[in-house]
């Protein structure tokens, strides 16, 4: 079976760069480079990945960019460009041109609730389509509502909702969060990273009966079809080593059948975002 990490990070640590990791993530203050999570991948046989972005400036595209033409197991990139910036248009023309390019997004779950109903906006995002670029949403539940009228607006762009929308895994609410995800799931233009689970559980304390809820509804929702395996290494490292990270849905959906597994972790990746 042929794995593929549809979501993990590259940073040069710099406090300024990366001001959202805080006191509380003092094992995030460091590099974490593509020799580190080669090994990892070693480990764990893992054959490739997606790099996202980790912070919002014009210069992360490029180190993403440069990292996924220097190393093979890089398959692509999900990169930050402003959809709000005045020459947006012209940098995606750009950027484009990159083969690696695969997808972009925006720091949604940081915007006020309505962003994604945004005239500006919307109108940046339907140049995506043109060039058969992804949109990864990434945000917090209060935000679903707004995502569901997105993607239904949107219906020949191709959407992945990040860490399944991050739902208070720690304090055990899901009533709202499994009704918005079920609606959400209906348009078949939107796909589901299993992934960021783990750090929005208790860091110390969490366990496979704290997550498998979720899973139930993302699985019953989406299907193995449109569910895509990811590890949000490093930021998983607050709670979980990789193995540990990869371990849960491999349990999860050991009984499922030989092609459903391939689906979730690593074909649905490949098709989804285009992989050589």
């Amino acid at each position: 079976m042929k794995i593929i990490d549809s979501h993990q990070h590259f940073w040069a640590y710099d406090s300024q760069l990366y001001d959202w990791i805080d006191d509380s993530m003092e094992v995030l203050k460091r590099d974490f480079l593509p020799n580190d999570l080669k090994l990892i991948y070693q480990e764990n046989n893992v054959d490739g990945c997606i790099a996202v972005q980790a912070r919002t400036d014009f210069e992360e595209i490029d180190f993403l960019l440069h990292i996924s033409h220097n190393h093979q197991f890089v398959k692509g990139v999900v990169g930050w460009l402003d959809f709000q910036h005045e020459n947006f248009e012209e940098k995606l023309e750009f950027y484009v041109q990159q083969p690696q390019l695969k997808g972009l997004r925006h720091v949604v779950q940081a915007e006020p609730i309505g962003f994604l109903d945004k005239k500006e906006f919307r109108n940046r995002l339907s140049w995506l389509e043109q060039y058969n670029l992804v949109y990864d949403i990434l945000i917090f539940p209060p935000q679903l509502e707004e995502s569901i009228r997105l993607v239904k607006d949107f219906p020949n762009q191709i959407f992945v909702l990040d860490h399944i929308a991050k739902p208070y895994i720690k304090s055990g609410e899901i009533k709202q969060w499994e009704k918005d995800m079920r609606t959400l799931a209906q348009h078949d233009n939107i796909f589901c990273k299993v992934s960021g689970m783990v750090t929005e559980a208790d860091w110390k304390q969490w366990s496979y009966k704290d997550l498998r809820p979720y899973l139930d509804v993302v699985t019953s929702s989406f299907g193995s079809h449109r569910l895509l395996y990811g590890s949000d290494w490093p930021v998983c490292l607050l709670a979980a080593k990789y193995q540990e990270v990869i371990e849960t849905p491999m349990k999860y959906f050991a009984k499922f059948t030989l092609n459903e597994r391939c689906d979730i972790f690593g074909k649905n990746a490949s098709k989804v975002y285009q992989l050589d």
